[in-house]
């Protein structure tokens, strides 16, 4: 009989990637079953391992949730099957997310299990309104309820007799579809109607949009928004503290939708700089890496890498492949000799530092040519130069450091292939939701984006990183909104603020 394995009840924050715990990440990480809702960062199921089972029991649009009876029973199954299953929740699992149900079904049923806190929106959707739930000018006390019960109970267990009589803030969730049912009862059970009240949609992500009224206002103000679910609702006079410190909502791209085509692995630090700066951020990976075509061939220039002058690298993915080949035949960093080492640009030229190699050449031009011009300024002729490259790279290098007089060979690292997965249904909330603007990294990420067939959305620009992947887009028939001026992630994300002052001027 196999031994039974741990379930583990996970809150997966808010929505701010940046807020889920190092716990849940861990967990989501050694998952061998993901079982999850509809999430506000679906980027939480990339970090999942290779052949971990996922499955989706949530409620999208008018898609019917999983029965709760049939989700127990399911995490019970694969937990005594002996998998580590992680039931990955919104917020926190145990404020208004039936986690104390599953557990003490798992209780009941015998098995392991853990419980693993996540931020509530509760607290973190006000916060980034720029609400404080507390605050000594204002109040002692917080009170949380839900705008939405178990609709089989046929009674109402919340008393606002008591809410409106009781001091302090209130803050409720899943209270939308029934805000003015909710004020209502408030104002009738002797609240003034004039309290203070805000709602906060899509907390802690790019897409958050925040409301602000009175008991006796907020609904015909939400109805003229069309303010919809999911939001966090604050009753109370901390709300007027939003007009000092609203801070996330001030960010430069904030109420951008932006688009990121490159590789899962590399979207993050694109990412990061744009969620950083406010933006909603889609991760449509449209290409991924793969080893290259002649393994045995790339691994025997990698072997013989210290018999060359010159290292040449024109990519961080050629970097990081040749390296962690490299390491996997030596153990000794000195083994590589004494080579000299050239990057195209500053994004190659960081992950070769990461392996504690220094640069010897970088261009002023982070592109193919300004390699060569850079290299003219040597003295290369008779040197033997081993150019580390993706198998569909232009030949500009190697053609330009032949014609110098230099000896090359050349050492596919990898190669580049369309990205088949969808995980997140990036590509589904592409076509229904738009964008502002998608960005390209390369000629690849560009051809595989319009190999996917999918429509243009309107009033959507092109960001483009560089001019070989601006070539590419006009061979596409697309012509780039705007090119970064210095070729690489920080130049791009620079541009992209640059390009949504202007439009605000």
């Amino acid at each position: 009989m196999s031994k039974s394995g741990t379930c583990y009840l996970v809150g997966a924050g808010p929505g701010d990637l940046g807020l889920v715990t190092l716990r849940a990440k861990e967990c989501i990480e050694f998952a061998d079953v993901l079982v999850y809702d509809a999430l506000s960062s679906p980027e939480l199921l990339n970090w999942t391992k290779a052949g971990c089972e996922k499955i989706y029991v949530g409620k999208r649009a008018k898609d019917h949730s999983v029965p709760q009876d049939q989700i127990n029973d399911l995490i019970v199954e694969k937990t005594k099957a002996g998998k580590n299953v992680v039931r990955l929740k919104g917020g926190d699992p145990m404020i208004f997310g039936r986690g104390g149900e599953e557990a003490a079904e798992l209780a009941a049923a015998g098995v392991n299990f853990e419980i693993v806190p996540g931020i509530s929106s509760s607290i973190a959707g006000p916060a980034y309104a720029g609400i404080p739930v507390t605050h000594r000018d204002h109040n002692t006390q917080l009170t949380i309820f839900t705008g939405h019960e178990d609709p089989t109970k046929g009674f109402s267990s919340v008393d606002y007799a008591q809410l409106a009589k009781a001091p302090g803030t209130k803050v409720f969730l899943m209270g939308v579809a029934r805000l003015r049912e909710i004020t209502s009862a408030f104002i009738e059970h002797g609240a003034a109607p004039e309290t203070p009240i805000a709602l906060t949609r899509w907390a802690t992500t790019g897409s958050q949009k925040t409301i602000v009224g009175s008991l006796a206002s907020i609904a015909d103000i939400a109805e003229r928004e069309n303010f919809s679910s999911p939001a966090v609702a604050v009753i109370g006079n901390v709300v007027k503290e939003r007009q000092k410190i609203n801070w996330f909502e001030k960010r430069p791209l904030f109420g951008k939708r932006i688009v990121v085509t490159r590789t899962r692995e590399q979207a993050g630090e694109l990412s990061k700089a744009l969620r950083d700066l406010g933006a909603d951020v889609i991760e449509l990976p449209t290409i991924r890496i793969e080893g290259p075509p002649d393994r045995h061939e790339f691994a025997e220039l990698v072997t013989h890498a210290h018999e060359y002058d010159w290292l040449v690298f024109t990519s961080p993915n050629g970097v990081e492949r040749f390296f962690d080949a490299f390491f996997a035949s030596y153990a000794d960093a000195r083994s590589l000799g004494n080579p000299r080492i050239a990057a195209i640009g500053e994004g190659t030229a960081k992950k070769i530092r990461e392996y504690r190699f220094a640069v010897d050449l970088i261009p002023e031009r982070f592109v193919a040519e300004g390699l060569i011009d850079a290299f003219k300024k040597q003295d290369i002729e008779n040197l033997t130069m081993l150019w580390v490259k993706a198998a569909e790279t232009r030949d500009i290098v190697g053609e330009g450091l032949t014609a110098l007089g230099a000896i090359v060979d050349n050492c596919v690292a990898y190669q580049t292939v369309a990205e088949t997965e969808d995980p997140t249904g990036a590509r589904a909330r592409l076509e229904e939701e738009g964008a502002d603007l998608i960005t390209f990294t390369s000629s690849s990420t560009v051809d595989h984006f319009f190999a996917l067939g999918l429509d243009w959305p309107e009033n959507c620009g092109a960001a483009s990183i560089g001019p070989v992947t601006s070539d590419t887009l006009r061979k596409q028939g697309m012509k780039p909104t705007f090119e970064a001026s210095k070729h690489d992630i920080p130049g791009l994300t620079a541009a992209i603020v640059k390009h949504f002052q202007a439009k605000r001027g």
